[in-house]
C-alpha cells in the first residue's frame, strides 16, 4: 500500500514538472508529454485540482493553482530573511563567539532555517531544519510571545507542555507570565528547556509592518554563559535583532 502511494506521489511530481516549461496544458497534452496513460491522468489531475496545485481554464486547459503562488511567497520570504540576516548574524557570531541561531514559525513549531556555529571545540548540536515546539527555548517562546494574543492563548490551551530538558517550562500559567515578560523586556533567556545544561537567550525580527517574521538566538553551553557576562550578551543581541528589522523596513515600535 505504501509502494503504491510512494508511486502516485512520484508520478504526480513527473506531471506537475511538466508545467516548468508548459504554463498551459490539456489532458492529452499531458499524456503525450508524460507518457502516463490517459486514466491515471485523469485520475491525478482531479486530485490536484481538488488540492489547488492545479486549476482548470475555461477552455479546459490546465495551470498551476494559486497554492503554488503561496507556497512561492512563503519560501521567497524565508530566503531573503536569510540573505539579509547572515552578514548580522556572522558579526555578533564573531563579537560573542557563541552559536548564532535564527528561527521562523511553521505551525505550531519552530524551524532553524539559519546556524553560525562558534569555534569553541564545546558547541551545541542543532542544524537547519531542525524543529522545535514554540513553547520550549527561548528562540522558539519569542515567536510564540509575539503572536496575535488570542491565537497564542489558543495555542496554551490547546498543547501539552512536555519536558524536553530539566528546564522546560511545563506550567501553563508560569507559561504566560514568562511570555508576557518576553514582550515588556523584548527578549527571553532559556535555561536547560531543548537540552540540558544549555542556555540560549532570543530576540524578535520585525518587518517592514511590525509584524514578527523570525527570531535570533545566541545558544551555547551553560559553563560559558555566566551570570556577569549575560547583560553584554542580551545587548549585543538586540542590536543586532535591530539591525536586521531595520533592514527589513521596521521603523521602531509606534
Amino acid at each position: 500500500m505504501i509502494q503504491n502511494k510512494n508511486k502516485t506521489v512520484v508520478k504526480s511530481m513527473e506531471l506537475l514538472n511538466l508545467f516548468i516549461e508548459h504554463s498551459r496544458l490539456s489532458l492529452n497534452e499531458m499524456v503525450e508529454l508524460s507518457g502516463i496513460p490517459k486514466t491515471s491522468i485523469h485520475r491525478m489531475v482531479g486530485s490536484l485540482e481538488g488540492m489547488d496545485f492545479l486549476q482548470k481554464g475555461e477552455d479546459g486547459k490546465y495551470s498551476l493553482g494559486l497554492l503554488f503562488l503561496q507556497f512561492g511567497q512563503l519560501v521567497a520570504e524565508r530566503l531573503d530573511i536569510r540573505q539579509i540576516a547572515l552578514p548580522a548574524m556572522t558579526k555578533l557570531r564573531d563579537q560573542v563567539e557563541e552559536a548564532v541561531n535564527l528561527i521562523i514559525r511553521d505551525g505550531k513549531e519552530a524551524i532553524y532555517i539559519e546556524k553560525l556555529d562558534t569555534n569553541h571545540p564545546v558547541r551545541l548540536y542543532t542544524k537547519i531544519g531542525r524543529r522545535s515546539p514554540l513553547y520550549a527555548g527561548a528562540c522558539s517562546r519569542i515567536i510564540l510571545s509575539y503572536i496575535e494574543e488570542k491565537e497564542r492563548e489558543r495555542y496554551l490551551q490547546e498543547t501539552e507542555l512536555n519536558p524536553f530538558g530539566h528546564g522546560t517550562i511545563t506550567d501553563k500559567e508560569r507559561l504566560r507570565q514568562e511570555l508576557e515578560l518576553a514582550r515588556e523586556k523584548g527578549y527571553t533567556i532559556s535555561y536547560s528547556e531543548l537540552e540540558n545544561d544549555t542556555v540560549s537567550i532570543a530576540a524578535p525580527i520585525f518587518d517592514h509592518t511590525g509584524r514578527l517574521v523570525a527570531g535570533i538566538s545566541i545558544a551555547g553551553p551553560q559553563v560559558r554563559f555566566e551570570k556577569e557576562r549575560i547583560p553584554d550578551l542580551i545587548g549585543h543581541l538586540l542590536k543586532t535583532s535591530e539591525e536586521i528589522s531595520r533592514e527589513l523596513g521596521w521603523r521602531g515600535a509606534k
